[in-house]
């Protein structure tokens, strides 16, 4: 057990898990933390990031979660029976979060170690509306760029679970091979959002961060609509050497 990464993802779940944020109550969202190369932790099913501890959080294969990802026609059941599988030790007594296939797919990128899934009130009104399609369509501000990338990768609702976790691997693969850079920032529709991080402070940043923007996109509609930075415009944000240097200040 890795208690100085398990001490960082509590901290980092307690602080997502704040009523004052607005980012999820009772048993939303879930977290996870790269335990090393060949597990990690995540949020178990039915607990609270306001309040969790370290027990509150199942150390899983990723060997055993991901193999999930190649077997058809999976059950609820199955999926179930999958995921206690992947216990690293199988007399704990909690289980994973259906959502754990999703985590360990994005713990698996390189220079991951930190995932934060939340459902932030100012983000799914976005996520929930008929906008969805067209509001994450730019850039509206430069430090968006710099915390959450040139752009989302954006997920159309699916079955949390395999399906889920199928679509959005799909969906992260394109962005890496459009703007050879990892994403930041996934939006789900009709879901939440997550945010993906090298350090636990880099994910609650990119969120804080991800959240004002979604305020900022619906006040705008308030005004006319979102006015996007230009292409090139956000190409050079996020790429000028004083962007950088800011960037490489706030850890990311």
């Amino acid at each position: 057990m890795n208690n100085d990464i398990l001490t960082q993802l509590v901290a980092l779940s307690n602080q997502l898990g704040r009523p004052e944020n607005d980012y999820v109550i009772l048993g939303e969202g879930n977290t996870s933390a790269r335990a090393d190369a060949e597990s990690f932790y995540v949020k178990a099913s039915g607990t609270e990031l306001r309040t969790i501890t370290a027990s509150g959080f199942v150390h899983v294969s990723f060997q055993r979660v991901l193999a999930l990802m190649e077997r058809q026609d999976l059950s609820d059941a199955d999926v179930k029976a999958g995921l206690i599988a992947a216990k690293m030790d199988p007399t704990y007594p909690s289980h994973p979060s259906v959502e754990t296939l999703l985590h360990g797919l994005c713990l698996n990128l390189p220079g991951i170690n930190f995932v934060g899934h939340t459902h932030p009130v100012a983000v799914n009104s976005v996520t929930c509306s008929a906008a969805f399609d067209n509001a994450f369509a730019g850039r509206l501000f430069p430090d968006e760029i710099v915390l959450c990338g040139p752009a989302p990768v954006t997920v159309p609702y699916t079955d949390p679970g395999v399906p889920l976790a199928r679509e959005t691997y799909g969906r992260i693969q394109t962005y890496i091979r459009e703007h050879n850079d990892l994403p930041r920032i996934i939006l789900i529709q009709n879901h939440g959002l997550i945010a993906l991080g090298k350090t636990a402070q880099q994910v609650a940043d990119t969120t804080a961060m991800a959240v004002k923007t979604a305020r900022i996109l619906v006040g705008t509609y308030a005004a006319g609509g979102p006015r996007f930075l230009s292409p090139k415009d956000v190409a050079r944000i996020h790429t000028r050497p004083d962007e950088l240097y800011r960037r490489e200040k706030l850890g990311i």
